[in-house]
């Protein structure tokens, strides 16, 4: 089953690149940038990644992204992942960042967009791994700053696929962006949204409505709501769902407990992804075990998820159709 599960051609669309900062290179470059950490060694940042809730986390996370200071280190932090995803199976990443973090410690936005694009382009020709590129907006700051965000990025939007939305759900509710999300969809740009992991289903449906999103990141509390599952369904809103961080961030005690079959029965398009890599736990072929053994999945299955995470993509038509066929073609 591994073997399989790693042989299937998958696309990973939920991937927040400064969440795949492993301790290793996080000291690497607090040794080059002169930063002092607060943990004595790798071990001990490791040891650290025990989370009570998403706050917890985005607590730990911001502080390891203070070791990002320049283009080569963001061309480092993408290629790193990039090769674990070619040896995960993945051939299609559509890969978040968040311009905030950075540009509110004094990196230019082109410092962090050189380095990451400079390494998904070489990534492409190395690994063959196609992309795509989706800034997010910080949700626990203002709507004014994701629109001066916005503006930021503008003159980069050939770059990019989408426009995204991150960050402390609880008290941020879709609604709070509008403005941003509608400026964002008339200068050419699509959407999607963290909704329902930690907030409540009704954020999902705000996300829909409000923001016009192509897709829902997370969203695995819809099912508190039946008549949003039944929607999901009939629309076919894909769900960009993260088993291992659900559980790391105690969504569910454990991934036995998890909705992702359940959903996937009921006709949802789920997807599996890994969400922040490093701190959960396990990358995309992780997260993909994770859930065909908590929770009894067959071949068919996952097969299924791999068809989903092609299907739900920004890929133009034909290359959906390469991957589909070479997925059927594995599983038959």
């Amino acid at each position: 089953m591994e073997n399989f599960i790693r042989a299937v051609p998958k696309a990973e669309l939920h991937l927040h690149i400064e969440g795949s900062l492993e301790p290793e290179l996080t000291f690497d470059l607090a040794r080059k940038h002169g930063v002092t950490l607060k943990y004595p060694n790798v071990a001990a940042l490791r040891a650290a990644y025990d989370f009570s809730d998403l706050q917890s986390f985005l607590d730990l996370y911001y502080a390891g992204a203070d070791v990002l200071r320049d283009e080569d280190d963001f061309h480092a932090l993408t290629t790193a992942y990039l090769r674990r995803a070619h040896d995960d199976g993945v051939v299609h990443a559509e890969i978040f960042f968040d311009p905030q973090t950075h540009t509110a410690r004094g990196i230019p936005f082109a410092t962090v967009f050189g380095g990451i694009h400079r390494a998904l382009v070489e990534g492409e020709r190395e690994f063959g791994i196609s992309w795509r590129l989706i800034p997010n907006f910080l949700r626990h700051l203002s709507a004014d700053e994701a629109m001066r965000a916005l503006e930021e990025l503008l003159p980069y939007k050939r770059h990019f696929a989408a426009v995204g939305l991150d960050s402390s759900e609880r008290g941020h509710p879709p609604s709070k962006f509008a403005a941003v999300f509608e400026r964002a969809r008339k200068e050419g740009l699509r959407t999607v949204a963290h909704a329902g992991e930690e907030g409540p289903p009704e954020y999902i449906v705000e996300a829909l409505d409000l923001l016009k999103v192509s897709r829902i990141d997370h969203g695995v509390r819809c099912e508190e709501d039946p008549a949003l599952v039944e929607r999901l369904v009939r629309e076919q809103v894909p769900l960009t769902v993260c088993p291992l961080s659900n559980v790391k961030l105690c969504v569910y005690k454990r991934i036995e407990d998890h909705n992702l079959k359940r959903l996937l029965d009921r006709g949802v398009k789920v997807t599996v992804n890994s969400d922040d890599p490093s701190y959960f736990g396990g990358y995309v072929l992780d997260n993909y075990l994770a859930v065909q053994r908590g929770l009894n999945l067959s071949r068919a299955d996952m097969a299924q998820l791999a068809r989903n995470s092609i299907e739900a993509s920004f890929l133009d038509d034909a290359s959906k159709g390469r991957w589909l066929a070479k997925i059927d073609a594995i599983a038959a």
